[in-house]
């Protein structure tokens, strides 16, 4: 599901100065800008969905959010790192980040691309079944918006929805949440790459000591469906805030994500 942003008037690899509730200066403005001008880039993100045993909907947007991450965190990604050009590229234009969905031969063909495959807690190989119990995300380095590898262009974009099998469980109130609106009805596609984005807009906001904090502990978060009550008070709280560009499925300047992040709490 291919969601258009911005990226804030900061370096790709430092945390961001400003507000992410503020409309101006917002990462993820919706308005056109002078970065629609620059070569586009894109973050593809694979969800591995077998017929026998798609995953939860939240376990994927989970590993979706934690893709984005590792992604963000590895040394490849930075420095003089084999990805730190694509994700300089990516970063200076519009954030995009594209969920397409694989299975069986796609997948092990996509596997083999250069990129990092999550996982949840207990994924064990899985060879008697075919598929992995939990949800399992590649993340790529970024693309040319038309410069596709024939093993990810072909792959299926629209249709990707999953579901929970119940309730998930409270999330852990001393950890990292990324809340979804409860206003916005969203595939799990479009639902992954919003989580992303929260993700990555906390990464942003965060120190360094914080940043190798988040890393070390292997990332936990979970990926919750806000109530009214608690979302009105989150989007004026003065965490990360994700605003959608609106190109699919929602409105231009929906408020999508709030990252709550321990350390950003105010």
């Amino acid at each position: 599901m291919s969601i258009d942003e911005t990226r804030p008037e900061t370096p790709a690899d430092g945390p961001a100065d400003n507000p992410a509730d503020s409309p101006a200066d917002s990462p993820f403005r919706h308005e056109q800008t002078a970065r629609d001008e620059a070569p586009q880039f894109v973050l593809p993100l694979v969800v591995r969905i077998e017929k026998a045993a798609p995953p939860t909907r939240t376990d994927a947007l989970e590993a979706a959010a934690r893709a984005v991450l590792l992604m963000l965190a590895d040394e490849r990604s930075t420095g003089e790192g084999e990805w730190a050009q694509a994700m300089r590229d990516w970063q200076d234009a519009r954030i995009r980040k594209v969920v397409r969905r694989a299975r069986g031969a796609e997948w092990r063909k996509a596997s083999q691309l250069p990129g990092i495959t999550v996982t949840g807690p207990e994924t064990p190989a899985g060879e008697e079944t075919g598929f992995a119990p939990y949800a399992e995300v590649r993340v790529f380095p970024p693309i040319p918006l038309d410069g596709w590898p024939k093993e990810l262009a072909k792959l299926q974009v629209s249709g990707t929805d999953l579901d929970d099998p119940g309730t998930p469980p409270a999330a852990d109130p001393a950890g990292p949440v990324l809340w979804l609106s409860p206003d916005l009805d969203m595939s799990a596609g479009k639902a992954m790459a919003q989580a992303g984005h929260g993700a990555q807009l906390a990464w942003w906001e965060l120190s360094e000591t914080d940043r190798k904090a988040w890393r070390e502990a292997g990332f936990p978060l979970s990926v919750r469906t806000s109530d009214a009550a608690r979302w009105r008070q989150l989007t004026v709280s003065g965490l990360p805030l994700v605003r959608d560009a609106g190109f699919t499925e929602i409105a231009p300047g929906s408020s999508t994500v709030v990252a709550d992040h321990p350390s950003l709490r105010r």
